[in-house]
């Protein structure tokens, strides 16, 4: 590879932006939407010409190469690089559970850490419960809490259900909410709280219809009735995260990249984008279909969600832009939620990009909860 001035008449494509564009991406803490090249694409504040596949094939790699070109605190990006002193051994245990899903047995793992409040966390799209691995260490939140994470169906060390070469993997709402309900069941949760992230987030909104006498409250991190698409939706119509030309899980991490805030430190952000990395063919995929399609909730039916009955508590990062402050305040409006906040120097994967940012805006609400009784 070579760089030179001009424009390249054999280029495959071209970042088209104005200077001012360049100069607000360029700053070591960028406004949000120039967090990067595909956030800025998203945004409609960067336009691609020529092969868009081309740019698809090369998401992450790009964002890293320009990203290269900013400013940065190492100081702030390597802060949780360091391990510990000593070897230990985390109070995290993780088990399978064995269960039958709509007349099909599955085999579900759940990690789970602490005591009293039973807290299940309900992870993004294409990803899988180690998104809250800093929660079920966190001892200020495990003497008060029974936090329990696990991997949906299809994702991370939860197994397809036999016969899954077969099929192709979508999820519906009601699959949803139906396996949510069977591990809370199976595990006899008593009056859980509910803590969903994207998906996670749009599903705490179907369990709260659905089944809001069961929880006790339920938090819901960058929730939205709906998904903001973005201005450019060329790569999400190729479909580069399922097709046999391209590195399907290295165009999903590429793709939600440009969702992390600027400011998180590097080795959270990038063991978050590992988890994309290594999802299974097809998944992230068929989780979308529930985001952008399935589990859109401009139907009317949120005017039956009572946050009386089941508090609602809504928290969303300021750098989303899939799921905006925007959105979720217009959601919060809308359903009379019980509260809610935008959290400052974080995007669309809190607890996993940046949990002791996260922590300072979740603590008070599950302090709110444990309290209400």
């Amino acid at each position: 590879m070579s760089v030179a001035t001009g424009a390249s008449p054999d280029a495959a494509f071209s970042l088209i932006a104005s200077p001012e564009a360049w100069d607000e991406f360029a700053k070591p803490v960028p406004a949000v939407g120039y967090q990067s090249i595909v956030a800025m694409v998203r945004m409609g504040h960067l336009r691609v010409e020529g092969d868009v596949l081309e740019f698809g094939r090369h998401l992450l790699f790009l964002a890293q190469l320009f990203a290269s070109l900013r400013t940065v605190d190492k100081s702030m990006s390597e802060q949780d690089a360091r391990g510990p002193e000593e070897p230990m051994i985390e109070p995290v245990v993780g088990r399978y559970l064995r269960l039958d899903l709509d007349g099909r047995p599955h085999r579900i793992y759940f990690e789970e850490a602490g005591q009293g409040i039973p807290l299940v966390c309900l992870h993004t799209a294409g990803a899988d419960g180690r998104q809250y691995r800093a929660l079920l260490n966190d001892r200020g939140i495990t003497a008060r809490f029974r936090v329990i994470a696990f991997d949906l169906p299809w994702h991370g060390k939860s197994s397809p259900p036999p016969g899954f070469e077969r099929e192709r993997y979508r999820l519906t709402t009601d699959l949803y909410v139906d396996t949510v309900m069977a591990v809370c069941r199976a595990l006899k949760l008593e009056q859980p709280v509910v803590m969903g992230c994207s998906i996670g987030g749009r599903a705490v909104l179907h369990l709260a219809l659905r089944h809001g006498n069961y929880f006790r409250a339920a938090i819901g991190l960058q929730s939205a009735t709906h998904a903001d698409p973005g201005a450019d939706t060329r790569l999400r119509d190729l479909g580069i995260l399922h097709r046999p030309d391209v590195h399907g899980q290295e165009a999903a991490a590429g793709s939600v990249a440009c969702l992390i805030a600027p400011t998180s430190p590097e080795a959270e952000k990038w063991e978050t984008l590992w988890h994309y990395m290594q999802g299974g063919p097809g998944i992230f995929l068929g989780d979308l279909h529930y985001y952008f399609t399935d589990g859109d909730l401009r139907n009317g039916l949120l005017d039956g969600l009572d946050t009386r009955r089941c508090p609602l508590h809504l928290l969303t990062g300021e750098y989303d832009i899939s799921a905006t402050p925007a959105l979720t305040a217009e959601l919060a409006k809308l359903v009379k939620a019980t509260s809610f906040r935008v959290m400052e120097g974080l995007g669309h994967f809190p607890m996993s990009e940046n949990p002791a940012q996260f922590r300072k805006y979740l603590l008070p609400v599950l302090e709110r909860i444990a309290d209400a009784g």
